[in-house]
């Protein structure tokens, strides 16, 4: 049960901050919701966590190799997936969400199809891996002792986090409806890069807090 309580709020989060960043696919969810209806945005947003749960099954697999690194070098691994975070965020702060829209892909005929093309688009960029690899180390997320469940779980609290969040942002666009501008998306980027870089700050902080006491 620890280790059930350790797992379940630290999935969510993850999967909820991998989806977050309107890139592509958040336009493309947005577009979708508004042209096509909510359901048909939501289940693009579907195929992107599914294709962000094979990335993050990656990345677990790989650092499960490397657990005895891991446990003697943690709080090096902290700081650094901070960093990495924290770039991501100065990254994300900067970037204008509303070029994404030249790249969105036309919207689709029906659920199949909205659900492969938010899987494809997502899984065309393997760059997200940096990303995925900083919010592990930040939340220490793969302990060396976990068990098989725990690791099932663990992904499954993954995906529930990136699903939540499509069925949240799909729910806000279809009730705010035309409300929605590029101003508006302008500012929801740079909301989710400055919590990004927060939380980069205090996982320095407190990495090196841990490190001298």
């Amino acid at each position: 049960m620890e280790h059930i309580l350790y797992i379940l709020p630290r999935g969510i989060a993850i999967g909820a901050l991998i989806s977050a960043p309107m890139g592509p696919i958040g336009m493309l969810v947005i577009q979708r919701t508004l042209s096509k209806g909510r359901w048909p945005a939501f289940f693009t947003g579907v195929g992107a966590a599914l294709s962000d749960l094979i990335y993050c099954l990656l990345t677990g697999f790989c650092l499960s190799f490397i657990t005895g690194f891991i446990d003697a070098h943690q709080l090096l691994i902290q700081i650094i997936g901070s960093i990495v975070l924290g770039a991501f965020g100065v990254y994300l702060f900067r970037k204008n969400p509303t070029r994404s829209l030249k790249t969105a892909m036309p919207a689709a005929s029906n659920y199949w199809s909205d659900l492969g093309t938010g899987f494809l688009l997502t899984f065309s960029n393997p760059l997200i891996l940096f990303f995925i690899i900083g919010l592990f180390a930040r939340f220490n997320f793969i302990l060396p002792e976990f068990e098989i469940h725990h690791h099932i779980f663990a992904y499954t609290t993954i995906f529930a986090g990136a699903l939540l969040w499509w069925y949240f942002v799909t729910s806000l666009v279809n009730h705010l409806g035309k409300r929605i501008n590029m101003r508006s998306l302008k500012i929801i980027n740079r909301v989710i890069a400055l919590v990004l870089i927060g939380m980069a700050v205090i996982g320095v902080i407190m990495a090196n807090f841990d490190k001298h006491f």
